[in-house]
């Protein structure tokens, strides 16, 4: 990481939040992006987005969306649905970066998230995870997208993290070589990933706690399956 002042830059570590240190693991985080061009640059930001994640300790998957069906036009028995949804399971935390299209985030964006189950039986995957939102932009700075992500992620029942990305004209961002260049958008970056791995630390080993809830108490999981997973309203 070129662009990286290495005095200045920290490695969240549970010590320095008050976590008990013995028994963790590397923070797990899936990203997900949201254009199939060749030269996608919300795919080129999740990259450079999980190099700094790796570099502070944390262990990443990107999911490809090459091949991913739209909802509902296949089963869920789908190798890129099933895998989308092994992932959401095996992850404590995500990225989102969406490209802004008409001033919103793309179709290939939200079929992913959508893909993603509010309940797997009586399991929600993505309950008490962690989130960090971001977008890219054509054109001039734009907050629609990351905006919407947050929607999402708080009905996917998420945590999602203050800090947030936009990276405006995206296209003058990265190099020939397809790396982004210094500059605040990239520090933004930088800010927004080492915020998910503390929030990440924090939540993770208490999410059960902060998620418990009364109303759940009183219904079965039997229940509960039957009530999100009915075929009709």
């Amino acid at each position: 990481m070129p662009n990286i002042d290495h005095e200045l830059f920290q490695v969240p570590d549970a010590a320095s939040l008050g976590i008990p240190v013995e028994g963790e693991h590397a923070p797990r985080i899936l990203l997900l992006y949201g254009s199939l061009r060749s030269r996608s640059f919300s795919r080129l930001s999740v990259e450079e987005a999980a190099r700094m994640l790796r570099a502070m300790g944390a262990e990443t998957r990107i999911f490809d969306p090459r091949g991913l069906p739209l909802p509902d036009a296949e089963e869920a028995t789908h190798p890129k649905v099933a895998e989308l949804r092994e992932l959401a399971e095996w992850c404590e935390g995500m990225v989102w970066c969406s490209p802004e299209r008409h001033g919103a985030m793309t179709g290939i964006m939200k079929t992913q998230i959508d893909w993603i189950p509010l309940a797997l039986g009586a399991v929600r995957p993505t309950q008490g995870k962690t989130l960090a939102v971001m977008q890219v932009s054509g054109g001039s700075q734009s907050f629609n997208t990351v905006n919407q992500l947050r929607v999402l992620g708080r009905w996917m029942r998420m945590v999602t993290i203050p800090n947030q990305s936009s990276v405006p004209k995206a296209f003058m961002e990265f190099d020939d070589n397809n790396r982004m260049k210094p500059s605040p958008f990239y520090d933004r970056i930088v800010d927004v990933m080492e915020e998910l791995v503390k929030f990440t630390l924090l939540v993770r080993s208490r999410s059960e706690a902060l998620t418990d809830r009364y109303s759940e108490r009183k219904e079965s999981a039997e229940q509960l399956s039957a009530r999100v997973n009915q075929r009709a309203i």
